[in-house]
């Protein structure tokens, strides 16, 4: 293991997560909310959206850029909608929330929508898949985010690298979870290349200027490349749209950098989308068909001997499961500050 990680178990980190937030002006609750969501993302092997984020949110919390005391709001405005207002609230915690309404909508529904808005960066999506899934819920959840990639054919930042992700439950085993984001990579592992003195696949991003570049410096000053060309650019719209224009949040170059602007409120907008598979057939019919459909995919000859073949979520669920046994792998850095932020 290298000098620069650390094991942590996950009760020390969840604890640890939660004082540190306390500190940082929130309700113990509320801090309770967003440390569930990070601790997750760690646990997912996803460093980049979990614990480490305590310093960019921090940073913005502490300049108020972010509300600590966010009062958030949901409000609903059809049997199976619901809005809910941040209040420009930590991100996880708007997430938190609007997850929490939409699964008790689509419980007295069959089908339940969440439009959140006045947010900030809400982690990854998959612990809100992992939590629906858990529940029996079926989920489409997206989000808004700055602006890092060109329209297609145009030569400066417009459109954000909205991340979407799909959960599909399975009573009898693991369930299926898609998170992904509309540029090859997140722009967070070009930003820890950059810190870390290493060179990008010129496949990741562009200069300012649009042209492939290996340098993370570079692309930090350019654009992100969308996955599938102008298919994904097309499906960072639609994202944006649903998360952003329909919440009422900020959309396009309208959403405030948390780099540029850390003190101002981004607006952020986030939708969830839930469907309840209870009222499709039994537990056991619906664990019949997952466990089938898994069992096609993975029945596939790998053509690594290896490299087995692989289904949406479980690298990240096979890591959660380990790291709940050997504690969660963390930066000695986070560990650090993490340490500093509870004496």
């Amino acid at each position: 293991m290298s000098a620069n990680i650390e094991r942590i178990k996950e009760e020390t980190l969840t604890e640890l997560g939660i004082k540190a937030f306390c500190r940082l002006g929130l309700p113990e609750n509320d801090a309770k909310d967003v440390v569930q969501v990070l601790v997750m993302a760690d646990l997912f092997g996803l460093s980049t959206h979990g614990m480490s984020r305590l310093e960019s949110y921090g940073d913005r919390l502490k300049i108020g850029g972010i509300n600590p005391k966010a009062n958030i709001q949901v409000e609903r405005v059809a049997a199976a909608m619901v809005k809910v207002d941040g209040d420009n609230g930590v991100g996880p915690l708007v997430g938190m929330h609007a997850l929490r309404a939409a699964m008790e909508v689509a419980a007295q529904c069959g089908i339940g929508i969440a439009l959140a808005r006045g947010s900030n960066h809400f982690g990854p999506i998959s612990p809100y898949l992992l939590l629906a899934a858990e529940k029996g819920f079926a989920s489409m959840i997206g989000s808004n985010a700055t602006t890092t990639i060109a329209p297609w054919g145009g030569t400066d930042a417009r459109l954000g690298n909205s991340p979407l992700g799909f959960g599909v439950p399975n009573p009898g085993g693991n369930p299926f979870l898609l998170d992904m984001a509309m540029s090859v990579v997140a722009r967070a592992k070009i930003r820890d290349a950059f810190k870390q003195g290493r060179e990008i696949p010129n496949t990741w991003g562009t200069d300012a200027k649009g042209f492939p570049t290996t340098d993370p410096k570079a692309a930090l000053d350019g654009f992100l490349m969308p996955v599938g060309g102008h298919k994904g650019y097309g499906l960072a719209l639609m994202v944006d749209l649903f998360a952003g224009l329909l919440s009422n949040a900020a959309y396009l170059t309208h959403i405030k950098s948390w780099q540029d602007a850390p003190s101002e409120p981004q607006n952020l907008g986030h939708f969830f989308v839930l469907l309840d598979t209870n009222r499709l057939g039994s537990t056991q019919w619906l664990s019949e068909r997952m466990n089938d459909f898994a069992k096609i995919l993975l029945d596939s000859p790998a053509a690594d001997p290896k490299q087995s073949v692989i289904v949406p979520g479980m690298i990240e669920l096979q890591k959660m499961q380990e790291q709940r046994k050997q504690g969660i792998l963390l930066s000695a850095d986070t560990l650090q500050l993490l340490h500093q932020m509870t004496q």
